[in-house]
């Protein structure tokens, strides 16, 4: 028998005419389950848990926790329920300890100061109690992101949270960080805490999640236990039709070398090296994956070759011309293209219009004016083609960006720099929270480019979509190359995680040879 200890009914969203985040939805989520929450971007499940969560106010409908009406107006209401958040973009202070993390706004006095002894054993008990070691004493800074999920964890039993949502949690962990997250949810579900998994990885769904609801156009087309449902079955639940095969892509031989990194090294904060000696080459028709735990100088790489860093050493040539001291917009004039990890932050203008973030990168281009001013007949034409393209779903070019999900909004800046692309696209994250169906038109459009001669390097902490793409690939650890795969087909996801985490490198006596 069922022991509902969430139940929203009717719940309706709306952003404006057609913008439809909600539509009457009925959510039910039972005592001490793990339970999936799944459907295309837009389909309202983000809106559906920051409602849940107190972030947004719903029009229409009743939140009712364990049985009692619910009013929740805020976070720290949600708070007062029992209700825990640990979103996909982590909110720690990194200038703190995760002592200090995990007890601000509860923090423990004596004497009327903090007491920081208390809150350092405090921590200790509950890493001890919930399988989730961390040093109480570290600095956020100085963890990776596994630790410091672990510590948004910690924030919300700290709580007293029983009904936790997790926003996409194993986007950036690797195969052995996933695995013993999962042990650590099937501790957490045995003390009998509620965990709501937001989620576009269907293997995982089906790995460690009870039950399945799947939002579609913002209403409930189902709820399922997952053991009486297959990943097929569930994608076609999402996207409304059978999903397509998976891409085959076929190799040919690289082309000429379009993009060289020599000896690039970067200092990055705190006087830590970012970047040590990294040389790399990539080819006119090649996809060259970039592998690595986050940060782990990453996000350094693909800044300088953006133009988006200066002060590094070392050399990088884009097509034989030299990138150092040129600008952003001189990199871009010769062919680059970039797609940044971020979206909200670096990817659009979130008070322009769609019309004005599809076009950014093309409305100087002589094609597009006429005389003195801008051809917005042929701006138009272009937005609503690649738009079209792209699959992203929009009412009006004119709505404002911001009104869009987030995975419509990715669509969107992957459709404007594919576009852009006239010699190398640098792809960082390019799919990270969209779901199956979108991530399969964004996978297709970038293999598309490697097939007309254009040269991708791709940043993902997805290993399957790595490897569904790149035939060669660089693991990145601690700034440094340990590892260059020439054929990802013989290397196993788990020994890619090996790598990933430092245990295991090209040069050491466990290791591969490099190709």
């Amino acid at each position: 028998m069922s022991n509902p200890i969430l139940q929203m009914h009717g719940i309706c969203k709306s952003y404006g005419p057609g913008i439809i985040a909600a539509d009457g939805v009925n959510f039910s989520v039972n005592s001490g389950e793990i339970h999936a929450l799944a459907g295309e971007n837009g389909a309202g499940k983000t809106t559906l848990m920051k409602i849940l969560f107190g972030m947004e106010k719903p029009q229409k409908g009743e939140i009712f926790i364990r049985g009692q009406l619910a009013t929740i107006t805020d976070a720290n209401k949600a708070m007062q329920f029992g209700i825990g958040m640990v979103h996909q973009h982590f909110m720690l202070i990194d200038e703190l300890t995760v002592a200090e993390n995990v007890v601000i706004g509860i923090e423990p006095k004596k004497h009327g100061l903090f007491d920081r002894e208390a809150a350092s054993q405090l921590v200790k008990e509950m890493a001890e109690k919930y399988n989730m070691p961390v040093n109480p004493e570290a600095l956020i800074r100085d963890l990776n992101v596994a630790n410091k999920q672990k510590v948004e964890i910690l924030k919300v039993l700290a709580r007293n949270a029983d009904i936790i949502i997790l926003d996409e949690p194993t986007a950036v962990l690797t195969p052995q960080e996933t695995k013993r997250f999962f042990e650590q949810l099937s501790a957490l579900k045995k003390s009998g805490r509620t965990i709501i998994v937001i989620t576009h990885k269907l293997p995982e769904i089906t790995a460690i999640c009870d039950r399945i609801t799947i939002l579609r156009k913002g209403r409930n087309v189902g709820t399922y236990d997952v053991g009486s449902i297959t990943e097929t079955e569930i994608s076609r639940l999402m996207i409304g039709s059978n999903p397509l095969p998976d891409i085959i892509p076929t190799f040919g031989n690289p082309g000429k070398i379009l993009l060289s990194v020599r000896n690039l090294s970067y200092q990055g904060n705190h006087g830590k090296p970012a970047l040590q000696n990294v040389s790399f080459d990539l080819h006119a028709g090649e996809l060259l994956g970039v592998i690595g735990v986050e940060g782990n100088g990453q996000r350094e790489l693909v800044d300088i070759l953006a133009g988006r860093q200066i002060g590094y050493e070392g050399c990088v040539l884009l097509d034989d011309v030299q990138l150092k001291g040129k600008s952003i917009k001189q990199i871009r004039d010769l062919g680059l293209a970039f797609i940044p990890e971020d979206r909200m932050t670096d990817g659009v203008n979130l008070s322009g219009s769609i019309m004005e973030n599809v076009t950014s990168a093309i409305q100087e281009d002589y094609e597009y004016q006429l005389g003195p001013f801008q051809n917005q007949k042929k701006l138009n034409d272009f937005a609503h083609h690649i738009n079209d393209v792209f699959e992203v779903k929009y009412n009006s070019l004119s709505e404002e960006i911001r009104f869009l999900s987030g995975g419509n909004m990715q669509k969107v800046v992957c459709a404007r720099e594919i576009t852009a692309c006239h010699t190398v696209l640098i792809a960082n994250q390019p799919t990270r929270g969209v779901d199956v169906g979108s991530v399969r038109t964004i996978h297709d459009r970038i293999d598309a480019l490697r097939q007309n001669g254009k040269a991708i390097l791709l940043i993902s902490s997805d290993l399957s979509e790595i490897r569904s793409l790149c035939k060669r690939a660089i693991v990145l650890h601690q700034g440094s190359i340990v590892a260059r795969i020439e054929d990802l087909s013989v290397c196993s996801e788990e020994e890619l995680g090996l790598y990933m985490l430092g245990i295991k490198c090209d040069n050491d006596t466990f290791g591969r040879d490099a190709a």
